[in-house]
């Protein structure tokens, strides 16, 4: 499935919570170490919804924090590592949806270590 697609669905979800796609890209480029103006070229472009995982320039180690259940399915239950981050990024998305800001949701899940 297309970046693009995918994206512009989790930006509708949030928008339509009062949040912005800003926020959405905030928290991408979190996850996945990708800029904004790079994920903002990637909606733009043919690159698939795995691929933008599969080539993140980063993915935070501390995305490991984001547990929980998305569609009923526990997080930590998820044996494809890949799955496991898309569900991630709808995690964060979901939360952002239920009236967190960008900023809360990066600093509960960020390790301070």
């Amino acid at each position: 499935m297309p970046f693009s697609k995918v994206f512009s669905l989790l930006a509708a979800k949030a928008e339509r919570k009062g949040k912005t796609e800003e926020d959405v890209i905030r928290l991408a480029a979190w996850l996945t170490g990708w800029s904004g103006d790079e994920i903002r070229g990637l909606c733009r472009s043919d690159i698939t919804y795995g691929d933008f995982f599969r080539s993140a320039p980063h993915m935070n180690e501390s995305r490991i924090r984001i547990r929980g259940k998305i569609c009923s399915v526990d997080i930590a239950s998820i044996e494809d590592p890949l799955m496991q981050d898309i569900r991630r990024f709808d995690k964060l998305v979901d939360e952002l949806a239920k009236g967190k800001s960008a900023e809360e949701i990066i600093v509960k899940y960020t390790d301070n270590q």
